[in-house]
């Protein structure tokens, strides 16, 4: 190829070159444009089962259970426990702590009706060994008795009273003997029986006078029938602690006033 062939493709070559060059800055310029970041489209979450704090329950007041429309009283074991038509003992209470105490029964051998809660027991016998060193001829007669027992007694007492012996024995479940803190005392002038006229005798009133220095109260006494629920017992003493006892028998008082002031 001549020199002047040359001289003639060379703009050619020149303008291809140059609209090639053209050409590629512009796919590069293209390529190199930002694209608008489409949003994230994130996977639903599994949402997982909420687990609940367990909740603390509220104390619960204490259930109250009945019996024929009357509450069980709730502290049997209590010193002052109040025990009346009103008030029933669980059927299987039983004391946990009676002893026979050591004073002069009006009968022998061994009997549960021999038994009192231990801190009555002795202060009974300190009141017993009161008595006789003042020449007192007291015997006691009957202390615990079971809610089994109770319940024959009283029916044995409804067969020969009929509904009048509801003045003068205690119901099954009704009876302070339960407790173990009562016990019926008695002397020989009387022939050793329970009834009122043991209020007259040495022994009746100086029980009444001295039970309290003791810890024990006549607990069904004259004149408050329509409070205690039962005819006077000159003869039955309840254990209540010394405080209690001289308030009760100074002022006159029923456990039942003592109790509701």
């Amino acid at each position: 190829m001549n020199r002047k062939k040359i001289k003639l493709f060379m703009p050619a070559i020149l303008i291809l070159t140059s609209f090639l060059g053209v050409i590629g800055c512009t796919k590069e310029n293209s390529d190199q444009q930002p694209t608008a970041e489409q949003p994230k489209q994130e996977a639903p979450k599994q949402e997982l089962p909420k687990q609940e704090t367990p909740k603390k329950e509220a104390p619960s007041a204490p259930t109250t259970v009945v019996k024929n429309g009357d509450p069980l009283v709730p502290n049997p074991n209590e010193i002052l426990v109040l025990v009346n038509k009103k008030r029933h003992l669980p059927s299987d209470y039983i004391p946990p702590d009676l002893i026979e105490p050591h004073v002069t029964f009006s009968f022998s051998g061994q009997s549960p009706k021999k038994t009192m809660r231990q801190e009555a027991a002795k202060a009974l016998e300190n009141l017993f060994d009161a008595s006789q060193a003042e020449g007192m001829d007291m015997v006691a007669q009957s202390g615990y008795r079971s809610y089994s027992t109770q319940k024959q007694i009283y029916a044995a007492n409804f067969r020969q009273m009929g509904e009048s012996a509801n003045q003068y024995s205690a119901q099954a479940g009704q009876s302070e003997h339960q407790t173990g803190l009562a016990m019926d005392v008695t002397c020989s002038e009387i022939g050793f029986q329970l009834e009122d006229t043991f209020g007259n005798t040495k022994e009746g009133k100086w029980l009444a006078k001295n039970c309290s220095r003791f810890g024990f109260i006549i607990r069904y006494q004259k004149g408050k029938e329509d409070i205690t629920g039962y005819a006077y017992e000159p003869w039955h003493i309840r254990y209540v602690g010394q405080k209690a006892a001289k308030e009760i028998m100074t002022q006159g008082l029923t456990l039942e006033e003592y109790l509701s002031r």
